[in-house]
């Protein structure tokens, strides 16, 4: 089906609803160097006008990757649930983004909503509207503690270390509790995806978090078949995994849904979670399908979205997008990084997810840490689950720039978010914290330093 609109005398027409989607895309490098975005500016404002005008009911009928031959797309349309789209079935694109901006939208339609929708109305919507939406959404998720409340914003300890060296891991580790840091987990990307090394590693989390009593959860960002294989031998949390928005993505990754599942139904019956079931931890990022050839024409927003669709189905407790670490290939620099995070953050709450946000880029793109620092505050206002926490910023593992310990503290004190409850309660025993969420001076006769490092 074609669609068309006219802007003066030039009527502008587009094939099907994929190319629709991508001219409609605010401009980045990842679409023009797949050769999918607007020619012209006017061209994507046409793009945006004839979006506008779509029905949402448009979007289970004409998929933009064929049902037949992409798991996803399946996932999506078999998965769908009619009634929670009832309310708002009759909806247009542009009635949809009214409809999200207004003061009586029900933003707990989430499971009506296909990833596809939600991507096409943030094409429609500027960076504060993105943030107004996302900020009226709560998504809560429990493992040893709660993320995601209101009022509180949570931080991944990652304490990288390019050889897997456990005494330099434990040093990171200890600087970012003793700076408030780890209550959405303590999650290392290790050098090496060997059993024995993952093991390892998450046996180091968990003696440390078992001596002081930690109310958080450990992760080793391995390959989920690694997870599969080493559980039972070691203490496995969370279950991590990178996720694409189609099926030859998720291929590239080395994974079907059904692998996920499995793994999903294993962590659960671990039953490690004390408070909460929600086991799984997924990272995504626009650009992973280009940079694997597996966009199928498919913009790299949508695409995005897309994986949201497939964490949704697992019921994670976290998600972070790692907006700026693919590179300037597909965000050239930071005015299209910070779009993209809102963008992601955006797409991913409405879809129900607990979203948090790597607040990144690689040296090589055209971006710095001012830009991260406008970034962060956007997310902390747009109310973000969780954020990176690095030593000094910078990941001497993976070699590229997020935020640090420092950085949390800040976008926690400037807008009076808090950690997680159980996390801040255990924060105020130990005397990292007082009573109005300020940070305490460490010595170093403090209880944790003297009995670990």
């Amino acid at each position: 089906m074609a669609y068309k609109t006219t802007i003066q005398q030039h009527t502008y027409s587009f094939s099907d609803l994929k190319t629709l989607l991508a001219k409609a895309s605010p401009y980045r490098s990842g679409d023009a160097l797949a050769g999918l975005a607007a020619d012209t500016y006017e061209e994507r404002v046409a793009a945006q006008m004839a979006l506008a005008d779509v029905p949402l009911k448009t979007f289970l009928q004409e998929a933009v990757i064929p049902y037949e031959t992409d798991e996803i797309t399946r996932l999506i349309i078999d998965t769908h649930d009619a009634t929670a789209f009832a309310p708002i079935s009759h909806f247009t694109v542009g009635d949809f983004r009214d409809w999200l901006l207004s003061d009586y939208a029900d933003l707990t339609v989430s499971k009506g909503l296909t990833p596809e929708m939600v991507a096409a109305v943030s094409k429609l919507m500027r960076n504060q509207d993105l943030i107004s939406v996302a900020k009226k959404i709560e998504v809560i998720t429990r493992f040893r503690n709660t993320i995601g409340l209101k009022g509180r914003l949570s931080v991944r300890l990652q304490p990288n270390h390019n050889t897997d060296d456990p005494k330099g891991i434990a040093a990171a580790m200890m600087d970012g509790l003793l700076y408030g840091s780890g209550d959405a987990v303590i999650g290392i990307n290790p050098a090496t995806d060997s059993p024995a090394a993952v093991t390892g590693l998450l046996t180091l989390i968990d003696q440390l978090r078992q001596q002081f009593d930690i109310p958080t959860q450990s992760c080793v960002l391995c390959h989920v078949t690694t997870a599969l294989q080493i559980m039972g031998k070691a203490p496995v949390d969370l279950v991590f995994q990178s996720i694409g928005g189609t099926e030859k993505t998720n291929s590239s990754f080395g994974i079907q849904l059904s692998l996920l599942k499995e793994a999903y139904e294993a962590a659960l019956s671990l039953q490690r979670g004390t408070i909460g079931n929600n086991v799984m931890y997924f990272e995504t990022g626009q650009g992973s399908s280009l940079s694997a050839n597996a966009h199928e024409g498919v913009d790299q927003q949508t695409c995005e979205a897309r994986a949201y669709g497939v964490a949704r189905h697992f019921n994670p407790l976290l998600v972070n997008t790692v907006v700026g670490f693919i590179g300037p290939e597909y965000l050239f620099d930071g005015k299209q990084i910070i779009r993209a995070a809102l963008e992601d953050h955006f797409c991913g709450k409405l879809l129900g997810l607990p979203m948090g946000v790597d607040v990144c880029y690689t040296n090589h793109a055209n971006a710095d840490q001012d830009d991260m620092d406008n970034l962060l505050t956007l997310l902390g206002v747009a109310g973000c689950n969780f954020i990176m926490g690095v030593p000094g910023a910078d990941d001497i593992m993976l070699n590229y720039q997020s935020t640090s310990f420092h950085d949390a503290l800040y976008i926690r004190q400037v807008l009076g978010l808090k950690p997680a409850p159980e996390f801040e309660q255990w924060l105020m025993k130990y005397g990292l914290m007082d009573d109005n969420g300020r940070s305490l001076p460490v010595t170093s006769s403090h209880l944790l330093l003297k009995n670990y490092l």
